[in-house]
């Protein structure tokens, strides 16, 4: 029979998820998101994403602030739920929630636990330089993302994918596989390891203050932090092009066999010279402006070589 589930999400990854899980048949009974925050200029209250949709599914939407309050994890136990499906909540639950479903709380998570446990597994990753990552169905337990894993499968990643492509390809990867484990948790036949005490890292939250391009770097690190925070928040630099400095974003950037003085323009195709080699930089986008190719760029903003880029 289809389960009784509450899906607890927020951004865009969630979605794809809490899709899957309906059209699989099972009776989401309530969907927990993160509150409205203001956002845009006027500061509106913005629902978030898995709220939105949860909306145009016809499904009650909660969003407790957290679940201090004693009211909130009653009314969450009286819900009476076979399993919580978990994608990118954004908060951290306690004994009393995890334990009230039937069968527990399963998460998806966008690594190959125990490898980048935590808020930014999908960033890190790349920034890192790794070449394969994975979704993992976690039964979740009080730790972070210590719980033992159900489900599994590798997703290979490119020497040119960003986080953003790989982003969508695991949110993907995620609602097919979550779908599996609650038919497998239906039949009574879903098992559960632990993770391997060996090899545990730590994806910390993205920090504004590194988002700035250290050209001083080596290339292919450059490149693997570009490819990392693209498009979102975006790894950028500064350059004077109409007498003050402007803040630049860098979506896509190669490396290539050229060397100068770190920071400095080496030619007129937006070869920046690194630490080792140098970047050739081929998507951006200007503070307020669409994302361009780096020629379409070029044409308005003239960028003379032995430019410093800071």
């Amino acid at each position: 029979m289809p389960l009784d589930i509450v899906f607890m999400g927020t951004p865009d990854f969630a979605v794809p998820v809490l899709d899957a899980v309906a059209a699989a048949g099972h009776r989401i009974v309530a969907v927990y998101s993160q509150p409205p925050r203001p956002a845009g200029r006027g500061l509106s209250e913005v629902k978030s994403p898995v709220h939105r949709r949860a909306e145009a599914l016809g499904i009650p939407v909660r969003t407790p602030k957290n679940f201090k309050a004693d009211t909130d994890r009653a009314e969450f136990a009286a819900l009476n739920a076979d399993a919580a499906v978990v994608v990118a909540y954004g908060l951290l639950l306690p004994a009393t929630v995890l334990d009230a479903p039937r069968f527990g709380c399963f998460n998806v998570h966008a690594s190959k636990l125990p490898r980048w446990r935590g808020a930014a597994p999908i960033q890190r990753a790349i920034m890192a330089g790794d070449t394969v990552t994975a979704v993992n169905i976690m039964r979740m337990d009080a730790g972070l993302d210590t719980g033992p894993v159900c489900l599994g499968r590798d997703m290979p990643i490119s020497t040119d994918m960003t986080a953003g492509e790989l982003h969508d390809k695991l949110s993907a990867l995620g609602a097919e596989l979550m779908v599996d484990a609650l038919a497998q948790l239906e039949a009574g036949t879903l098992k559960a390891m632990p993770q391997p005490q060996e090899g545990v890292t730590y994806a910390a939250k993205i920090d504004k203050r590194e988002t700035r391009i250290d050209f001083a770097k080596p290339a292919h690190e450059i490149v693997n932090h570009i490819r990392g925070l693209s498009p979102f928040p975006g790894a950028w630099f500064e350059a004077n092009l109409s007498g003050n400095p402007e803040r630049i974003k860098v979506l896509r950037a190669s490396a290539v066999s050229k060397n100068g003085e770190p920071g400095v323009l080496l030619d007129s195709e937006l070869t920046v010279a690194c630490g080792e080699g140098a970047i050739r930089i081929e998507e951006l986008q200007r503070a307020g402006k669409q994302p361009m190719k780096a020629a379409d760029f070029l044409r308005g903003a003239r960028l003379a070589p032995g430019t410093h880029l800071a």
